[in-house]
């Protein structure tokens, strides 16, 4: 994790080095529709989104026409709803996102495709569960827990509309390529997060 996180320091830099456009600044935000892939082990139980958010900083850097280097933070909301027999599961995960994207032009018009490496940091989980006799929530905080990953890698595609120099409006897929536990149980059961997300983007 180290070696990427110092590869993509590198990129940067590199990259504001030999930019071809000036650099702009932005600020983003949207509605997260995320899920999750179950992994082997036990996980018999179905899943369905858990409405989230997303929010954060951007940068666009121009290489050459019709490319850019397009990195961001963001603070990201995940998780699932689960029905069990004894009640409805409720998980809510918060990350910082750190999308590494290329933003490429497609015909000389405001539509852009975005793809590249993603990192996600954990946060925080929290966990909720509802039957006819009450409600139980845990809160855990990430780094004081073994039960997680802290750090994963996945992937991002999707697209980006500009109305205008100054705003935008953008989907996207993001996923996963690591499973959040190698040993799965029915507490903390094996699966890669998946999330749609749709928003708004406003550049300085």
């Amino acid at each position: 994790m180290k070696k990427i996180i110092i590869l993509a320091i590198g990129l940067f830099a590199a990259t504001v080095a030999n930019a071809q456009d000036p650099i702009r600044f932005g600020i983003k935000g949207g509605i997260n529709f995320p899920n999750i892939i179950k992994g082997d082990g036990n996980n018999d139980f179905k899943t369905k989104v858990n409405t989230g958010f997303n929010v954060g900083l951007t940068l666009d850097i121009g290489l050459i026409k019709g490319l850019a280097f397009t990195p961001e933070v963001l603070y990201s909301t995940k998780g699932y709803k689960a029905q069990t027999a004894f009640g409805d599961f409720n998980q809510t995960t918060s990350f910082i996102d750190i999308p590494i994207l290329a933003s490429i032009n497609i015909g000389g018009s405001g539509l852009n495709l975005v793809a590249g490496p993603q990192v996600s940091f954990l946060l925080s989980t929290k966990n909720k569960f509802e039957n006819g006799f009450g409600t139980v929530e845990q809160q855990i905080v990430e780094d004081k827990s073994d039960r997680f990953k802290k750090s994963l890698v996945g992937g991002l595609i999707g697209f980006r509309y500009d109305v205008n120099d100054q705003f935008d409006i953008h989907g996207r897929y993001a996923l996963d390529f690591q499973k959040n536990n190698e040993n799965g149980s029915k507490e903390t059961p094996e699966f890669k997060n998946q999330v749609f997300s749709l928003g708004i983007g406003l550049k300085f």
